[in-house]
């Protein structure tokens, strides 16, 4: 039996060993000269293209929105790394000038929270 324990320990972690990396939220800044003067028309291709990216690329990957302000358009992202994050720029064509991990979302409510 002894010798069996050290098999054993490393059947038990196989099945976290095969999982893949929790969910993380990210925030993509684009740097897109004339983001806020696109069109409806723009915004719905751009939107379209990343959907059919996004489908190619399976479910580990989900565009939750985007703000577009300036000359920039701001992503939230859902994924396991940044390095999925970048494929789907990369695939998409749209620049990914800067990717954050999300941390901590609040908001009005906040403030009433105990």
């Amino acid at each position: 039996m002894t010798r069996l324990l050290p098999v054993l320990a490393v059947i038990a972690a196989l099945p976290a060993l095969a999982q893949p990396s929790a969910p993380q939220r990210f925030l993509v800044e684009r740097d897109i000269p004339g983001a806020s003067k696109m069109s409806a028309e723009d915004l719905r291709g751009g939107a379209a293209k990343s959907n059919a990216v996004l489908r190619e690329m399976g479910p580990d990957i989900q565009w939750v929105q985007t703000y577009v302000a300036g000359d920039k358009m701001y992503c939230a992202y859902q994924a396991p790394s940044e390095a999925l994050i970048r494929e789907h720029a990369a695939r998409s064509g749209f620049p990914a000038n800067r990717i954050t991990p999300i941390v901590a979302v609040i908001d009005p409510t906040t403030a009433a929270r105990r």
